[in-house]
């Protein structure tokens, strides 16, 4: 064999043994942070080799999967009670949640003038539809119903409600016309530290429970390496500086 040859085998040696070493990770991602987590998981794979397969969803659905075997490895909640529900099931890894992120509650309409800066436009009448997420599933749904009874408007917009699956769908519904304004997350209209388009109210944390975002390992995820290492990857500044720019804190 030449020198070139046993080089070239070397080589495809060492691509074999690193190609082994990365695997992948199925995630299930709650639906305020898919933006986010798609620009994570491409500078996850660049800078580790591990691929992150993204399910976007409502954390109360994938709660109801993921108790009926569904194959996720790392869940993305929009909440911290749905992670510490799984461990205490034992279908998590106990001790493995942390706040990956603190959700931010936003008033948002895509017409340029329809909402000010205070929220006021709430106490006027409403010609349109609200939109919100479905309180029972979602959590920021659940953070904008505690808003509209803090401000004693739940029975005088009730009428107005149109309810998403998730806050993907919810944003749907306002971004299309289908609702005059609704209550997203701050992350599906601000890029790079600014709301890139429409009207918005951001919402005072004091008016809801602070929207705190727990990452979790399942079970199915105990012995893979790529679960292991984007949890810890989420941690890390490269990480927290893309949360950080679509308005979260963490």
């Amino acid at each position: 064999m030449t020198f070139a040859l046993k080089c070239l085998g070397a080589l495809l040696a060492v691509a074999t043994g690193a190609q082994a070493l990365a695997t992948e990770v199925q995630v299930a991602v709650a639906a305020n942070f898919a933006a986010p987590m798609h620009k994570i998981a491409a500078a996850f794979e660049r800078d580790t080799g591990h691929k992150a397969v993204l399910s976007v969803g409502a954390t109360g659905k994938f709660y109801a999967q993921i108790r009926h075997g569904a194959p996720f490895a790392v869940l993305l909640a929009a909440d911290d009670e749905t992670p510490a529900r799984l461990q205490k099931e034992g279908l998590a890894a106990a001790g493995s949640a942390f706040t990956y992120a603190i959700g931010q509650l936003v008033l948002w309409s895509a017409d340029n003038a329809a909402v000010d800066a205070q929220g006021a436009v709430l106490n006027a009448p409403l010609s349109g539809r609200l939109a919100l997420a479905d309180p029972k599933l979602a959590p920021y749904g659940a953070a904008a119903l505690q808003v509209l009874q803090q401000r004693g408007l739940v029975d005088k917009l009730r009428p107005h409600f149109v309810l998403g699956e998730n806050i993907a769908q919810t944003f749907q519904f306002v971004k299309t016309g289908n609702a005059s304004m609704g209550f997203v997350a701050l992350s599906q209209v601000m890029q790079d530290g600014k709301i890139t388009t429409g009207s918005a109210w951001v919402v005072p944390a004091a008016l809801h429970e602070p929207i705190r975002q727990d990452a979790v390992l399942l079970r199915q995820g105990a012995d893979n390496p790529a679960a292991k290492a984007l949890l810890q990857y989420l941690r890390s500044d490269a990480a927290r500086a893309v949360i950080r720019a679509y308005g979260y804190s963490v």
